[in-house]
């Protein structure tokens, strides 16, 4: 295994890792260079400009883990990882724009499924309907609509009415605890 703080071989997808208040800037520089995109099909009334500023990174790191995807030693793409009871969270996936459709925001999602806590059962994201590029790295990573989007949005979420109203939510069950823990430690992954 790559140690997550070393670039990775090309072919090998991006090293990623925690981040830490030194990466904030750059984490926040990502975040809005990729959320640009919500132009396409966001009304203007329910932009957010920025998106995100370093003080509210700072307010989502106390309750939740951030990660990054490097290339090339730089940032290239943030998630966040956020447990709630046996539910963890995928929060703020984002990737820039000239990085997307070469596997960053997958190798993210795999991360936090890698890490997740033997106690988790089900991993959620929400994102916009309209997001068609989020849903389709969603579905192609094994997550799929909940049955009840607006409820799991509600129970897990705290996003203003607007953007939940415009959200879906997905979903994916994990192993078992033991089966997991069986798993890693045999190294499988998948």
């Amino acid at each position: 295994m790559i140690p997550p703080d070393l670039p990775s071989p090309a072919d090998a997808g991006p090293a990623i890792r925690e981040l830490g208040s030194a990466e904030r800037r750059a984490a926040v520089e990502v975040i809005n260079t990729a959320a640009d995109w919500y132009r396409e099909f966001l009304p203007p009334e329910e932009l957010h400009s920025p998106e995100m500023d370093e003080s509210g990174w700072d307010a989502e790191a106390e309750r939740m883990t951030w990660w990054g995807a490097f290339s090339d030693r730089r940032l290239v793409g943030v998630t966040g990882s956020e447990p709630i009871g046996d539910v963890l969270l995928i929060r703020h996936l984002y990737v820039l724009p000239e990085h997307q459709r070469s596997g960053v925001a997958g190798a993210l999602i795999r991360h936090i499924e890698e890490i997740s806590p033997d106690s988790v059962g089900m991993i959620v994201a929400g994102t916009y309907t309209a997001n068609y590029k989020a849903r389709g790295v969603l579905e192609k990573s094994g997550y799929r609509p909940a049955a009840d989007s607006e409820r799991v949005l509600r129970a897990y979420y705290d996003i203003p009415e607007d953007r939940l109203l415009g959200s879906i939510a997905y979903v994916k069950r994990v192993d078992p605890p033991g089966r997991r823990s069986e798993r890693r430690r045999r190294g499988v992954t998948g």
